[in-house]
């Protein structure tokens, strides 16, 4: 019988990095082989910001800190046109949401300059720098007026004590004794967020501030969050946002509505009135069209955004593309006549555009990708001179984000941020499969990632990872995490099984109702099957692993099959019911994924459980989560946990103190989910 295997997360990483390794392990590390210790050394790009007149892109550089195990920001300034590039200040310091004046002479920043993140300018031609805030909240949403003499910004404002925390007692500490702490009082339908804890009740508002310093002052009012995307009108006399200003809000999560709100006297306009969501407003650089999006308030798991345009003469609004299959993000204008977006189609990331005035889009490359996750999902970014110029991240199979360029009909990238330790490094293959499920024929798109040196004559051991969401989507990017599984010597499939975006509404539909299902279960066996029919996947030696919905997918799967020799759950959810009633997430999960309430439908919360299946588990499976995740709390890995112990089976509860669902978001952490799994593939392997 195999011995079971006690880890905890520090010891266990402790000894996976130290010289006492296996002989497989020692020999890694001397390979050319893509190594734990080479995470830290990882950067990418991101939010990159094309200069007004399309010479200059100015982005947050990420790169990673070995000592400190934390990930630094900094700024970068890269020329166009020659592709060099130069820090825009060479300190320690945090920096973000980088922000071109309208004149191109300045840029706006966040920062930690002076101890908390506040706004500041920077003169180019000058080399000054000033602080133009003095802010008790972070800002966020940083926009500059068009006339160059203001900054919007959204900050969150606390709310004043409620009449019951008022009206408590508190009598008078003596000088010297040593109370206990006060009781903290949560009154807010919306009172925890993962990565932050439990809330202080604070509205979020927004804000201007003199481009050239000075106190700043509120605009907005009233118990409601207002934010997102701020369009300043022409003129700068006002600005466009988004907000839900219902008095029922906190449990509308799919509505919002756009608001004008003028500078002068903060009054405030009702700009739409539509069921649903408005949100992400920008103006043309002639001022007669804002382009916004709308998504459907209907009660479903999947929505896609549609573009629209509204005549800011008459406030008639025409929909772009109203049968787009597709999800539309981020608008921007790339001259007066024509709009620019990103959307996701079948596991890539677009940019394309299209006519202010309607027709067909015209794709302008499909390469935007960051890979900063360590694991393939889409994502990534871009903004538009108004002058023809695009600045997007650039991303694929082999490479993290870099700063990318579009205009005149061709792309270009300007930075090789990992060239020197790729160019050491044998990386693993990614290829594409397509597939049908066994359920119901579903076409199903992967990839799979083939160790260094791969031979097609030999066998390897199968690693499915499985994405979270499920309404997310993996692509051919790199990912360091699938990476390192490849550098063991495994075969790593992952895919894009039914639900996933990227693919039109109604194949995200087909999950709806039937999250955790023998649905999906059949879409990601189907392709272990077509996987093993290529002939070099050795059918002894079968693995699973996923984090978040793939935790979950992960979890059911052993409860319905055998057929894998171990299993590794990240951040999983095992019992809906306790999950949605402890969870950051129940005001939009319960109401847009659940026919009802927990104690009304409590049959369908336990079918979509894999605790339901616990008693047909005979895989070992190991939970990995973070202690502080507020999104699948640790309690539900502890359900799983312990049902297994009290069935013998071999199991593991890995915790990682501090960490949020994000439980990868430090190098060291990423490092220690990546390696505590394999471990314990190792323990089963046959």
């Amino acid at each position: 019988m195999r011995s079971r295997l006690i880890l905890t997360s520090l010891l266990m990483f402790a000894l996976l990095l130290s010289p006492a390794l296996s002989t497989a392990h020692a020999q890694e590390s001397n390979s050319q082989n893509f190594a734990a210790e080479d995470i830290f050394a990882l950067e990418y790009a991101n939010d990159v910001q094309v200069s007004p007149n399309g010479e200059h892109v100015v982005y947050v550089r990420h790169s990673n800190d070995i000592m400190q195990d934390s990930t630094r920001r900094s700024l970068w300034l890269v020329n166009v046109k020659s592709g060099e590039q130069t820090p825009l200040f060479a300190d320690e310091h945090q920096y973000s949401s980088p922000r071109w004046s309208p004149d191109g002479k300045r840029i706006a920043f966040i920062s930690n300059q002076s101890g908390s993140n506040q706004i500041h300018v920077h003169w180019l031609a000058e080399n000054k720098t000033a602080r133009v805030s003095d802010l008790r909240n972070g800002p966020g949403n940083l926009t500059w007026s068009p006339n160059g003499k203001h900054l919007a910004f959204s900050m969150e404002v606390l709310a004043p004590a409620t009449e019951f925390a008022r009206s408590v007692y508190r009598p008078k500490r003596p000088d010297g004794a040593r109370w206990s702490e006060q009781a903290i009082i949560s009154e807010r339908a919306y009172y925890q967020a993962d990565g932050r804890g439990f809330l202080e009740s604070a509205y979020r508002h927004i804000f201007v501030v003199s481009a050239e310093g000075g106190a700043a002052r509120q605009l907005t009012s009233g118990d409601y969050n207002h934010g997102g995307t701020l369009a300043w009108l022409p003129d700068s006399s006002a600005i466009v946002f988004s907000a839900n200003r219902r008095d029922d809000w906190e449990y509308q999560s799919l509505e919002a509505n756009l608001y004008q709100v003028e500078l002068a006297n903060g009054r405030l306009t009702e700009l739409t009135n539509t069921s649903g969501r408005q949100s992400e407003p920008v103006f043309s650089p002639d001022g007669r069209s804002l382009a916004f999006l709308h998504s459907s308030g209907a009660r479903e798991p999947y929505r896609n955004a549609k573009l629209q345009v509204m005549n800011w003469r008459n406030k008639e609004i025409t929909e772009l593309l109203s049968d787009f299959d597709r999800s539309v993000e981020s608008p921007a204008w790339l001259n007066g006549n024509t709009l620019v977006f990103q959307y996701a189609d079948r596991g890539r990331l677009k940019l394309a555009r299209v006519s202010a005035r309607g027709g067909r889009i015209s794709d302008l490359t499909s390469d935007v990708g960051t890979g900063s996750n360590g694991r393939p999902y889409l994502g990534g970014m871009f903004s538009a001179s108004g002058d023809g110029v695009v600045a997007f991240t650039h991303g694929n199979a082999h490479q993290l984000g870099n700063v990318g360029v579009w205009q005149g009909g061709n792309a270009q990238v300007l930075t090789r941020l990992n060239e020197d330790l790729f160019s050491q490094r044998e990386l693993g293959e990614v290829h594409e499969i397509t597939y049908n499920s066994s359920i119901d024929n579903t076409e199903i798109q992967g990839w799979y990632i083939t160790p260094p040196g791969f031979d097609p004559e030999k066998e390897y051991p199968l690693l499915v990872e499985i994405h979270g969401g499920p309404h997310l989507a993996y692509g051919p990017y790199f990912a360091a995490e699938l990476q390192r599984y490849a550098a063991a010597g495994y075969v790593v499939f992952y895919n894009n099984y039914r639900g996933s975006s990227s693919y039109g509404k109604d194949f995200a539909m087909l999950l709806d109702g039937k999250y955790s299902s023998p649905d999906d279960f059949a879409d990601h066996m189907s392709g272990v099957d077509a996987m093993i029919a290529k002939g070099f996947i050795d059918e002894q030696n079968l693995f699973i692993t996923g984090g978040s919905a793939g935790g979950i997918a992960t979890a059911y799967a052993v409860g319905l099959t055998d057929r894998f020799n171990a299993a590794v759950a990240t951040n999983p959810v095992i019992n809906w019911v306790s999950k949605v009633l402890t969870a950051d997430s129940y005001l939009g999960q319960i109401a847009n994924q659940f026919p009802g309430m927990p104690w009304e439908e409590l049959e369908h919360y336990w079918q979509r459980s894999p605790l339901s299946l616990v008693e047909n588990v005979t895989t070992p499976t190991m939970m990995f989560v973070g202690e502080s995740d507020r999104r699948t709390p640790l309690s539900d890995s502890q359900q799983f946990y312990q049902a297994l112990k009290l069935q013998g089976v071999d199991t593991a509860l890995v915790r990682v103190p501090g960490a949020y669902h994000g439980v990868s978001s430090r190098p060291s952490r990423m490092i220690m989910k990546i390696e505590h799994a394999l471990a314990w593939f190792e323990q089963y392997k046959k």
